[in-house]
């Protein structure tokens, strides 16, 4: 038996360890792939389809070849750019509406609503339980001329003020463009609500009572604390808003006339009553630039990326 005075035995060295084997490595791309696959299918595909079919020629009759003809898109842009302008005009006032309207109301879901808080939500999503079609021609009922929005107006001599700014016509709200800002505003305003209201619930109570504490009036505590953390929400509720109301055409279908006709009636005309379907598709991605520059511009010169 070795004794204590004998040395241990030497340690071998012992070779680099392996890495343990990672086991399911793969599976966050098996998960992945139903939705890599369904994007592919029905969004890139349909792209790729519609950008060769914006440089075809020919007519349905005789059927159409993709001849490289990028002076479609010249010549969509000259003729309907009035269309375009309008477009952008009507979503970005239905946009502010939604956030003059949006803000306060999800502000007092967050802050202010208590128990009712639940009961609120779900007034606001109670428009998506119905159609989106059925919702427009709702207002048909609302704006028409002896209704009670026409009745209100004239009482308080709005209409005056609103013809003279060229968004009625006379006596008359449907077939303006307020109708149409109107549908538009209705229609998007959950979108906005949604966001604001998860961004201003995220925000910590302690901060509010910490401006309190350093003796900050309310509306201080809001314009330095509240509104620049709610910032995100207000990012994403108005590309919410902004994006499809700049593509619609519904709203302007059933409340407007052809004077209020947007960029998403010529498209909708273009490929289902004149058949023209490369001039069709070259507005189409004409609308999908503009919206992509407006949208990037945007996010930068609001500095935020954490969207809700």
């Amino acid at each position: 038996m070795p004794t204590l005075t004998e040395a241990p035995p030497p340690l071998t060295a012992a070779g680099p360890a392996k890495p343990p084997r990672r086991r399911g490595r793969f599976t966050p791309y098996w998960l992945l792939l139903p939705g890599i696959l369904w994007l592919i299918v029905f969004f890139a595909l349909p792209m790729v389809y519609q950008a060769s079919t914006s440089v075809q020629t020919g007519s349905l009759e005789k059927g159409y070849q993709v001849t490289w003809h990028f002076a479609t898109y010249w010549d969509a842009l000259a003729e309907y750019w009035p269309q375009f302008l309008r477009s952008v005009l009507y979503a970005a006032a239905a946009t502010a509406l939604c956030l003059l309207l949006g803000y306060p109301l999800a502000y007092l879901i967050a802050f202010r609503a208590g128990r009712w808080r639940n009961l609120i939500m779900v007034l606001v999503i109670a428009p998506f339980f119905t159609s989106f079609l059925i919702r427009t021609l709702a207002w048909k009922t609302i704006l028409a001329d002896n209704g009670p929005v026409v009745h209100a107006m004239n009482s308080l001599h709005l209409l005056d003020l609103t013809d003279w700014l060229g968004w009625t016509a006379g006596d008359r709200v449907l077939a303006t463009p307020l109708a149409v800002v109107c549908g538009l505003t209705y229609n998007f305003l959950p979108f906005m609500i949604l966001p604001l209201y998860t961004s201003l619930e995220r925000i910590d109570g302690r901060l509010h009572e910490a401006a309190g504490d350093l003796y900050a009036r309310p509306w201080t505590t809001f314009r330095k604390v509240t509104f620049p953390l709610s910032l995100p929400g207000v990012v994403s509720g108005t590309l919410l808003t902004f994006i499809p109301a700049a593509g619609d055409y519904v709203n302007a279908e059933l409340l407007g006339s052809t004077d209020t006709r947007m960029i998403g009636n010529v498209i909708q005309t273009q490929f289902l009553r004149v058949l023209d379907y490369p001039t069709a598709a070259a507005l189409s991605f004409i609308l999908m630039a503009a919206i992509l520059a407006m949208v990037t511009f945007y996010i930068r010169r609001a500095g935020t990326e954490d969207l809700v």
